[in-house]
């Protein structure tokens, strides 16, 4: 048996987790060893419940479990908290931080089926797949931050140590390695000293790659890449802030953020969670769309479990529903019939046969 840790959070997130649950207890009902799904609170829900976003009973379940899927943090229910104290900050970074989650991965895959969902150009984005890889637990999220009087200002420190850099570009490179050996560091080199170090860093930890082509990008340059040129791709890693913005905007290449999946991952444990947001817009209105969630819950089963199968059923389950056509709201053209979030885990589970 063994055991997952379901954070559903706020917003949306109570809404798609219970449909990723229902798909994997499916594709995994006829193997051998059983996963065991225990749920905590975290987030906006902890801070209503128990007055903190990070309570000690949600941290040492997944400091024990083996993988932790989560929802969503955060909402404008608690914007009115001091920074420190809201979802985001006092949930969210701290679990990744004490976890020691250092890497983020985001497959990033046009499906065949969502061509035409996406504002760029078909010819733009019909063979794009690529993994984009940010550091997560270090840099200008984590530094030193605060405010100053007379006059008023505010600073936030961008740090990042060679051990720090030199593990998730190792990373990159060995996930280069399994694909089509192309790794590309952006950076900004041209006027950051941290981006000096992970310059000088990434060109060090490559002479153990002699196999992977390596380039360097600007990343101001690299998003304009990414909308203008996207196929040229295959592994892009970047340290945390870049990494947040550019996987957003990568996000659109596939049509909706609604389907990024993604994985953050210690070397041992992994984190799975959605990329989007707890969208407070539609949250509690069966709206959202779960299919990065289950896409999400494909990636634990391949990244910590190694249940390979299994992870491309789910893969192929979410292909087959999209070739049907058939939508949640983000992802419907004028017309067409809008699932709700329950119809599409519906849906995905008959493609599963279940």
């Amino acid at each position: 048996m063994a055991k997952v840790v379901v954070l559903p959070g706020d917003g949306i997130g109570q809404e798609i987790v219970p449909q990723a649950l229902r798909v994997l207890q499916a594709v995994m009902a006829d193997n051998p060893v059983k996963l065991e799904y225990e749920e905590h609170l975290v987030g906006g829900a902890a801070i209503d419940a128990l007055g903190y976003a990070l309570p000690q009973e949600t941290l040492k379940a997944c400091q024990k479990a083996e993988a932790i899927l989560l929802g969503a943090m955060g909402g404008p229910e608690w914007d009115n908290l001091p920074a420190a104290e809201r979802p985001e900050m006092a949930g969210l970074l701290p679990l990744r931080k004490a976890l020691g989650l250092y890497a983020n991965i985001r497959p990033i895959r046009v499906f065949p089926a969502l061509i035409s969902a996406s504002t760029l150009k078909p010819e733009v984005i019909r063979n794009v797949d690529m993994v984009v890889i940010r550091e997560l637990t270090g840099g200008l999220y984590f530094g030193d931050k605060g405010r100053k009087d007379n006059p008023p200002s505010a600073f936030d420190t961008l740090i990042y140590s060679d051990e720090e850099i030199r593990r998730i570009v190792r990373l990159g490179f060995q996930t280069a390695q399994q694909r089509q050996k192309k790794l590309c560091s952006v950076d900004k080199a041209n006027v950051l000293e941290s981006s000096r170090l992970w310059r000088e860093v990434t060109l060090d930890v490559a002479k153990e790659f002699p196999d992977v082509e390596l380039t360097h990008m600007y990343v101001d340059n690299a998003a304009m890449q990414l909308v203008r040129y996207p196929e040229q791709f295959d592994v892009i890693v970047t340290e945390n802030m870049f990494g947040d913005i550019l996987t957003d905007l990568a996000s659109m290449l596939g049509g909706s953020i609604g389907m990024l999946a993604s994985a953050s991952l210690n070397g041992l444990k992994g984190l799975y969670e959605p990329a989007h947001g707890s969208a407070p817009d539609i949250a509690g209105k069966n709206l959202a769309n779960p299919l990065a969630t289950i896409l999400s819950a494909a990636l634990m089963l391949r990244s910590t479990f190694g249940l390979e199968e299994k992870a491309q059923l789910i893969e192929r389950a979410v292909e087959q529903v999209l070739d049907k056509g058939l939508r949640t709201a983000d992802l419907a053209k004028a017309g067409e019939r809008i699932l709700s979030t329950s119809e599409m885990g519906d849906a995905v589970l008959e493609a599963l046969g279940k």
